[in-house]
């Protein structure tokens, strides 16, 4: 095994302290990341709090992993020493379903191996990124382009593909109209990369204070969802919604603003149940669905997009010993955009 430095939370409460914690000897198609930065995901808060089901403890959370590769394994084709890679929200699954074949491993119909608090198939507890370095089967890991710096490219690895898929599936594209609901980590990824893709960008928060900084994002309108006649004034408008708060919200009130066939995405992951009345649906044929990060393959596609287009995460950089901190803030909405964890700090206490 091989020992490497990490921050871990004990419980639900923390705090997070410096520990020491074991990756595996590598296997033939592993690659070895000395991880050079980690973002931080409310994923990681609301998982680490119990928020979404039991925990192991000490857990490591970070599942948004830029680095460099600094060993491989005897039959790695894919990287070399020295590629600037990255490692999302998962890192392994079956390979053998459907939903693997098509490229969709984050549907894996026996359930991908998360980054973090999963059961690997070498029956270890997986632990993510708040580490100095990981081991990670080649085939989940993806190329970080030269254009990318690595610590903005952190948090591309789960808040740039999670807002990228839903926006390629359901095609925002030049004559489309998308929304997109708060201004936070994801959603100013999803307002950049829709943007790009040529769509018409809508932002919808719940008040103006973050106007400026929508629309030097990309969007082309910002609206206060605390005034009621934003719902009214909007109705019907959107060909796509995505929805990146974490919180419980009026999803009826927000299909009313989708125009014929249009469809409500949710992206981000409240812990309680939304409530949605049917008839909010079959009047102009409207959904509402859910996106899960992407596959491998669109990751890297992803990843390639952003560095054509000059897209990276809006970050403030940390060190390991202000990871507390720093998720208060998350909560308190009070980091634009993206926290990221210089990795090289990691020893400080």
């Amino acid at each position: 095994m091989i020992k490497v430095n990490a921050r871990a939370t004990f419980s639900q409460e923390g705090p997070f302290k410096l520990t020491t914690i074991e990756r595996r000897e590598l296997q033939p198609h592993d690659v070895l990341i000395e991880i050079k930065y980690a973002g931080i995901c409310h994923s990681d808060i609301h998982t680490a709090r119990g928020e979404w089901g039991p925990v192991n403890y000490p857990l490591v959370p970070g599942h948004e992993i830029a680095g460099i590769v600094s060993q491989i394994g005897p039959e790695v084709t894919k990287y070399s020493v020295g590629d600037r890679v990255g490692v999302g929200c998962m890192v392994d699954s079956c390979g053998e379903c459907s939903n693997c074949h098509k490229g969709e491993e984050q549907y894996c119909l026996s359930g991908n191996t998360g980054t973090y608090g999963a059961i690997d198939r070498y029956g270890q507890y997986t632990q993510g990124g708040y580490s100095t370095h990981i081991v990670v089967t080649e085939d989940f890991v993806v190329r970080i382009p030269d254009s990318i710096p690595l610590d903005a490219a952190a948090p591309l690895l789960c808040a740039g593909i999670t807002t990228y898929s839903p926006l390629r599936h359901w095609g925002a594209a030049p004559g489309k109209k998308v929304a997109v609901v708060g201004l936070g980590g994801l959603g100013h990824m999803a307002v950049k990369i829709a943007h790009a893709m040529g769509a018409e960008v809508t932002v919808l928060s719940q008040s103006l204070k973050k106007k400026e900084d929508g629309l030097k994002l990309g969007a082309d309108h910002y609206y206060a969802t605390s005034d009621p006649e934003t719902f009214k004034q909007l109705a019907g408008s959107f060909d796509l919604i995505v929805n990146t708060v974490s919180a419980q919200i009026n999803i009826d009130a927000y299909l009313s603003l989708l125009a014929l066939d249009g469809t409500l995405v949710n992206v981000g992951a409240p812990a309680d149940p939304l409530a949605v009345n049917v008839f909010s649906l079959i009047g102009h044929r409207r959904s509402f669905a859910g996106s899960m990060i992407g596959g491998i393959r669109e990751t890297q596609e992803m990843l390639d997009f952003c560095a054509e287009h000059n897209i990276a995460s809006e970050i403030e950089v940390i060190s390991a010993d202000q990871i507390d901190e720093a998720w208060e803030r998350v909560l308190a909405s009070d980091v634009r955009y993206r926290f990221v964890i210089d990795i090289s700090t990691m020893g400080n206490e």
